[in-house]
Parts: C-alpha cells; sequence; structure tokens
C-alpha cells in the first residue's frame, strides 16, 4: 500500500475528430509534466471529443492511439487514463482505458449511456462495474453521465477512489460539482473529475471545473474554468482513513442488489 497517491488531471479542449492533432497535443502537455505521478488522467474521448455517430472516427484495441497510451504511460512511469471510442466484435464502445507502465491495461466500457444526445442508439452499453487496484488503492471509474446515478457509484467497501472523466457541458457545470460533492461524502472516497474545456463540433461548450474532492466534502485541487490546466495533488490513505473511522456511517448504510 502506498499511502501518498499523486495524481494529475489534464484538463483540455479537444481538436475535433482529430485523433493525430490530439494525440500530439496531449503528448506535448504529458512529457512537460514536473515530477512524477502515479496516475495521469484525460477526459473523455480525448482523442476525438464527445461523438455520439463512431462509424469512420472508432479506433480497434489495438490503434494508434492505445500503442500512444502504452509509449507515454511507459514514458512518464506511470498509469494512464482516460476514455476512446472502441470498436469490438461490431460493436462500439466509450471505453475507459487504464493503461499500464509495462503495456499492460485494463478498461471500464460507459454504462450510462447519454440519451439526451442519442448516445444510446449507437454506443454499446457497459455492463461490468469495475474497481482498479493502483498500490493498493481502490479506484472506480465512471464516464460522465454514470456520475448521475449513486447506486452504481455506491460504495460497498470495496474502494477509495471515484474517478470520472467527462464532457460535461458548461451549462450544466453546477450539476457536475454538486454530484462530485456527494458522491466523495455519501462514499467516503475521494472523489476525482477531469473534464475538458472548449467548443466542440456540435457547438457545445465545455468549462472543465475539473476537480478533486475528498471524504470531508472538501475541495482539494480546483482548477480554473475554461482555461486547460495540468495540475497535480498528493492523496493521503491515512487521511480518508481517519474520516472513515471517525465518521463510520458506512457501517449503517443499507443492503441492496445491483441487477
Amino acid at each position: 500500500m502506498k499511502e501518498k497517491l499523486r495524481i494529475t488531471l489534464v484538463q483540455s479542449d479537444i481538436f475535433w475528430n482529430d485523433a493525430e492533432a490530439n494525440i500530439s497535443m496531449f503528448t506535448e502537455k504529458i512529457s512537460n509534466i514536473k515530477g512524477s505521478a502515479d496516475l495521469i488522467i484525460l477526459p473523455e474521448m480525448f482523442s476525438t471529443g464527445f461523438m455520439t455517430k463512431p462509424q469512420g472516427v472508432a479506433e480497434e484495441i489495438e490503434g494508434t492511439t492505445m500503442q500512444w497510451m502504452a509509449r507515454m504511460a511507459k514514458e512518464k512511469d506511470c498509469v494512464l487514463t482516460g476514455s476512446l471510442i472502441i470498436t469490438e466484435g461490431g460493436k462500439y464502445f466509450n471505453r475507459l482505458i487504464w493503461m499500464k507502465q509495462d503495456g499492460t491495461w485494463e478498461y471500464y466500457d460507459k454504462s450510462h449511456l447519454f440519451r439526451m444526445l442519442g448516445e444510446h442508439k449507437f454506443i454499446t452499453k457497459g455492463t461490468e462495474r469495475k474497481v482498479i487496484d493502483i498500490h493498493g488503492w481502490k479506484v472506480l471509474p465512471l464516464i460522465c453521465y454514470d456520475l448521475r446515478f449513486p447506486v452504481w457509484a455506491r460504495n460497498r467497501g470495496d474502494y477509495d477512489i471515484l474517478l470520472c472523466t467527462a464532457s460535461w457541458p458548461e451549462r450544466r457545470s453546477d450539476v457536475w460539482k454538486i454530484m462530485l460533492h456527494a458522491r466523495a461524502l455519501e462514499n467516503h472516497v475521494y472523489a476525482v473529475g477531469v473534464n475538458r474545456v472548449g467548443k466542440d463540433g456540435n457547438g457545445i461548450t465545455y468549462s472543465g471545473d475539473s476537480m478533486v474532492v475528498n471524504p470531508k466534502r472538501q475541495v482539494i485541487l480546483d482548477t480554473s474554468p475554461g482555461k486547460d490546466a495540468v495540475e497535480t495533488v498528493e492523496l493521503s490513505y491515512n487521511d480518508l482513513q481517519s474520516v472513515r473511522n471517525s465518521f463510520p456511517a458506512h457501517l449503517d448504510a443499507d443492503d441492496f442488489d445491483l441487477k
């Protein structure tokens, strides 16, 4: 178990449907990160921007972006994560890739698809809730709209960090902030939200508002809205356990089955 975990949030504009330009841009941003990090987090669909029609956009699992992620994870000696559109078995997934420094990976497929923009019509729904280990810490990855669903995010004593990579519009930024605060508080976890900035090809504007909230609902990292930012924060497992021990509300949580 690593008591201190260093995570870096990359809040960035994204070139619309231009993986090559985005890879070049994120290469520069990641290469310029000062000091070490255990985990670097990119926004949702970081290689293309948020798209609900994946034909001609999606990549194979061994595609260019995956190969790039493996190179960058090795170069920075850390885990690199973010979501992209993957095609597999004739289906399309909004897939968060958890790329390790040795080139192996885990993944999580977005479960709650954003029907207001028709994501559910083209993207296949993920059905498995994942918890991923990093240096003894347990991480629950979510993708954007997943954040709205507290049952899916409910801590059953199985995770320490809720990580949400997103393309969350500026017009609902207040909801984004409220949800991150609520998920941290109700689950006794660190809530980490990484959102993009800029305007996409559909004319939707994003303000970022990437942040890290501790289990007391205190913001311990807050990025400037509307601006590119690369910020690193250190999380303390001892501090997390102290909150859980001093106010053990989780011991009175209701049982339920997720179907």
